[in-house]
C-alpha cells in the first residue's frame, strides 16, 4: 500500500545506516550475451503500487525489457493483494511476479504452494548486497522464495518547514515534545497532523511505532509472531498512547471524521498540497515521491522530516517495510520472470527507481549518488546501516486476514479506535480475537 508501504529520516539518530558506497558490481545474472534473448517473450507482474510508484516502477520493467527484449505488463492490484492473486491462479491467469508487501502474505504464498525458490543468481546477489535480515524475511522454511526490491522506512514524520516557522517551532525529540510542537503550529493557524484514517494500514504504522519504542524489541517481536496476546497491558497501553492524539480535535486535520475519509495521497497533500492544512503527515519515505512528483516540492526545502520521536523515555523506534518480489509456479514465462528477479537483484536495477525518487533499496551496493536528494541519501544510509536491528512492519509479518486486509483485522479495527478512542482495552480484547482466528491459535 503505498503501504506499506510498503518510508525516512535525515539525521537518522534512530538508525544511523550505512549505505556502502561500493561499486554497483555486474549484472552477470541478466546478461543475454548482447542479443535480446527473452524478444517475444511478456513478463506480467502484479503489485500494490498505483500513481507515482506505478509510474516509477515502469522505468524499472523499461528498463529490463531495453535489456533483454522482453516485454512487461504490470497489473495494480489494490491493497488486497492476497485475494487478488489468488483469485487470478484460480482463474487460470496467475501473473509471472508478484511484489509482496507483507511477510505474513509471502509466507501465505509459500505454504501453500504457489512459489518457485529463487535462483542461484539471484540467492548469490542477495547474500553480496543485503544484511541477512531481509533474507530471513524472504524465506520460508530456510528456502528463499522473495526478493526485497524496495525498502521503507516508516519511522519518519513529514513536516511542512514553512510551517514551523510561522509557528516557531523545531523538530521534536519525543513523542511528548512532538504533541507540544503540534499545539504551537495548531495555535498558529494550521491542524498539526495529517492522518490518513481511510487506509488502515497508516494506523497500523502509528500503533508500531509507538509500541517498539513504548515497550522494546522484544515484545515487539513476541506481538508480531502472536506469542504475546494483544490484551497484553503494554499494548492497552499503547493503544491510550495513540487514542491521546486521535481525540485531540487540535490535534487531528479535520478531527476523526475527516481523518477517516483521508486516503495515504490526500493526507500528503494536506501538508504538502497547494492548500495546506495541516503541517505534519506520519508516514515513510514514500511521503518524498508523492510530494515531489504531485506537488513539486523540494525535498530538504520544502518538505523535509524528523525520525519518529522516542515515547515514554524509550528509543526512537526503527520500523521498515518493504517489497518482495515472488515468482509464482502457475505463471506462463517462468523463465522471463526469473531473469526478472535476478535484474532486480542488481543494483543497477534499483539505481534506476533511487533517480526518479520516492523509493529506497536494502541492497548496500547502491551507491548513494544513485538517490537525486540528500535527505533520500541520509534515509538511504540510515536504512542500511541499521543491518539486523531494523525490525519489520508488524502487520505485515501477521496473516493477511489480520495485518492485511481493507475492512477487516487490525486495519479495520484501528479505524473504529480512531473513530472512538475511548476504550483501549476493548479494542485489544477486539484485536486479539481477530489475531487469534487468524493465527489458529
Amino acid at each position: 500500500m503505498m503501504r506499506r508501504r510498503t518510508t525516512l529520516l535525515t539525521s537518522c539518530t534512530a538508525l544511523t545506516l550505512t549505505l556502502g558506497a561500493t561499486a554497483c558490481g555486474g549484472n552477470d545474472a541478466v546478461s543475454d550475451g548482447g542479443g535480446k534473448a527473452l524478444s517475444g517473450q511478456t513478463v506480467t507482474v502484479a503489485g500494490v503500487w498505483s500513481g507515482t510508484e506505478q509510474k516509477n516502477f515502469q522505468k524499472v520493467l523499461d528498463a529490463f525489457s531495453a535489456k533483454t527484449g522482453a516485454k512487461t505488463q504490470f497489473v495494480s492490484t489494490g491493497d488486497n493483494v492476497s485475494t487478488v492473486v489468488g483469485s487470478k491462479i484460480e482463474g487460470g491467469n496467475a501473473p509471472d511476479v508478484v511484489m509482496v508487501p507483507q511477510v505474513g502474505v509471502l509466507q501465505q504464498f509459500a505454504k501453500q504452494g504457489w512459489l518457485t525458490p529463487l535462483s542461484a543468481a539471484t540467492q548469490k546477489s542477495v547474500d553480496a548486497g543485503y544484511a541477512p535480515v531481509w533474507k530471513k524475511y524472504g524465506s520460508v522454511d530456510g528456502t528463499l522464495y522473495g526478493l526485497y526490491f524496495k525498502a521503507a522506512h516508516k519511522s519518519t514524520v513529514w513536516y511542512s518547514p514553512d510551517a514551523f516557522t510561522q509557528a516557531g517551532v523545531k523538530p521534536p525529540t519525543s513523542y511528548d515534545d512532538m504533541l507540544k510542537v503540534g499545539h504551537t503550529i495548531s495555535d498558529s493557524g494550521l491542524s498539526a497532523f495529517s492522518i490518513a484514517g481511510q487506509d488502515g494500514w497508516t494506523l497500523t504504522d502509528w500503533f508500531e511505532n509507538i509500541y517498539l519504542s513504548q515497550t522494546g524489541p522484544e515484545k515487539y517481536d513476541a506481538l508480531a509472531a502472536h506469542q504475546l496476546k494483544w490484551t497484553d497491558a503494554s499494548v492497552v497501553k499503547a493503544l491510550g498512547t495513540l487514542g491521546k492524539l486521535f481525540k485531540d480535535k487540535e490535534l487531528v486535520a479535520g478531527g476523526q471524521k475527516e481523518a477517516l475519509n483521508t486516503d495515504f495521497p490526500s493526507s500528503v497533500e494536506k501538508v504538502f498540497g497547494p492548500k495546506p492544512d495541516a503541517g505534519m503527515v506520519y508516514e515513510g519515505d514514500f511521503v518524498a515521491g508523492v510530494a515531489h512528483d504531485q506537488f513539486k516540492k523540494t525535498i530538504g526545502q520544502d518538505a523535509n522530516f524528523f525520525p519518529f520521536p522516542a515515547v515514554d523515555g524509550g528509543t526512537a523506534p526503527v520500523v521498515s517495510g518493504g517489497d518482495a518480489a515472488v515468482l509464482l509456479k502457475d505463471g506462463k514465462n517462468a523463465k522471463a520472470g526469473m531473469k526478472l528477479l535476478e535484474y532486480l537483484a542488481t543494483p543497477e536495477a534499483s539505481a534506476v527507481w533511487a533517480k526518479a525518487g520516492g523509493y529506497l533499496s536494502p541492497n548496500k551496493n547502491l551507491p548513494l549518488s544513485s538517490y537525486s536528494d540528500d535527505v533520500t541519501r541520509a534515509t538511504a544510509k540510515s536504512l542500511v546501516d541499521a543491518g539486523d536491528s531494523v525490525r519489520f512492519d508488524m502487520s505485515d509479518q501477521a496473516p493477511a486476514a489480520f495485518g492485511g486486509t481493507k475492512g477487516a483485522g487490525e486495519w479495520k479495527l484501528l479505524q473504529d479506535f480512531l473513530r472512538d478512542p475511548s476504550d483501549p482495552k476493548g479494542t485489544a480484547a477486539k484485536l486479539e480475537a481477530a489475531a487469534a482466528k487468524a493465527y489458529k491459535d
